[in-house]
């Protein structure tokens, strides 16, 4: 990639990150990706939590692959905040930050002596943008935010799956994701506003809510009367009506959207066991009858052969893809989204790119994700610290 296309939005911001788990460093890498300098901040020794755990137990030569997966375009450095030269060395990293990033438990970072108040002391101007599973006060401040469990708190998981089936884990850890984009939008927010005013804030991000964020359309539904419920039958959630859904084919299962039973019906020759369905008004209502009564007609086909006929019918429909099948779809390989690079450590490694686009330039690989420590040197350097300094502080272990 040429100078000219490397994407710079936020070429001049720096980024004091102390981010552990997923939430945090992923908002932290959407912001280096931006073209932010991203400074991680790490225990010596051991590093951030999510260098020792990956899903799947999925190492590439020892290196986790959970930790690569939101770490890149940025700095590693080891201090250690709880003596007195590494607290020292952390605040004069955030005196010259334009943000800093934490998502420790609430309290973690004022214990430390590293909280937005101690912090706005050195730098008025400061973004502090903290997350939390529970907000920074209210009664389960300290309890763990972690994925499943506000995904269970908020409703999410109970109003996913079926009657019979009970309450299900999503596939994914949406709420983490969904946190850490809206943390990102939080900081590039309170960032424009410095900009116009020259006014630091604190910005704060709350797990539950963006769980409840996430579930914007049932939630706005049941806040407003609605009775949601698990369908009996795998109909896709509590609130479309049928024929929304995901169905059993001959060979495999297809998706069906937006779409009239009457349009249904009509592909399907019109049988008259599914007649009394095309009513609107029994969409909602009956959703499990309609569903007992469709599943057999689309059994009787493959999913390429439903997947023709109906688009041949305007009828919104979609192979249901395991990530395999989805990797190789022309459309997906058209989109490009895989970014490989090779690791210093881990060799060839294979992860997704930035997923937003930018007319001035691309979200391209600056740094791998780092070793742990390696830009302890470097960073101190540019903090004014002498060799002569850093040599004493690694020999008394604070960095």
């Amino acid at each position: 990639m040429s100078e000219a296309r490397e994407l710079k939005l936020l070429s001049g911001i720096r980024i004091a990150a102390f981010t552990q788990f997923l939430l945090g460093p992923a908002a932290s890498q959407y912001l280096a990706d931006m073209g932010a300098d991203v400074i991680k901040v790490e225990q010596p020794g051991q590093g951030a939590w999510e260098r020792s755990w990956s899903g799947a137990d999925l190492f590439l030569n020892g290196v986790s692959v959970f930790f690569m997966l939101g770490n890149r375009n940025l700095r590693s450095v080891t201090l250690n905040l709880k003596s007195p030269g590494g607290r020292e060395a952390a605040l004069k990293l955030i005196e010259r930050a334009d943000v800093v990033v934490e998502n420790f438990r609430p309290g973690v970072m004022d214990r430390l002596g590293l909280g937005y108040e101690q912090a706005r002391r050195v730098n008025p101007e400061l973004v502090y943008a903290s997350a939390s599973g529970y907000g920074s006060d209210g009664p389960y401040r300290d309890l763990p935010g972690q994925d499943l469990l506000i995904q269970a708190i908020s409703g999410l998981g109970a109003n996913t799956g079926t009657e019979s089936g009970g309450p299900t884990v999503s596939a994914a850890a949406v709420v983490d994701q969904h946190s850490a984009s809206l943390l990102a939008m939080g900081i590039l927010g309170a960032l424009v506003h410095r900009e116009r005013t020259g006014q630091g804030q604190r910005v704060e991000l709350v797990m539950t809510q963006a769980a409840f964020d996430l579930q914007t359309e049932p939630v706005s539904y049941h806040l407003n009367g609605a009775r949601l419920r698990r369908p009996r039958t795998p109909v896709a959630d509590t609130f479309h009506a049928v024929p929304y859904g995901f169905y059993a084919t001959a060979d495999g299962h297809i998706a069906i959207a937006m779409t009239p039973m009457k349009a249904v019906n009509e592909v399907l020759g019109n049988p008259p066991e599914l007649k009394p369905f095309e009513d609107p008004a029994l969409r909602y209502t009956s959703r499990d009858e309609i569903r007992d009564a469709l599943d057999p007609f689309i059994r009787k086909r493959t999913t390429s052969e439903w997947i023709q006929l109906l688009r041949a019918h305007d009828i919104w429909c979609a192979p249901v893809k395991t990530l395999g099948e989805s990797f190789d779809d022309p459309a997906v390989r058209h989109l490009a989204p895989v970014l490989e690079f090779d690791h210093p450590r881990a060799g060839r490694v294979r992860l997704l790119k930035h997923p937003v686009h930018y007319s001035s330039g691309e979200a391209a690989l600056r740094r791998p994700p780092p070793e742990l420590g390696q830009h302890t040197g470097e960073v101190l350097r540019e903090l004014g610290y002498s060799d002569e300094e850093i040599a004493a502080l690694m020999a008394a272990k604070e960095i």
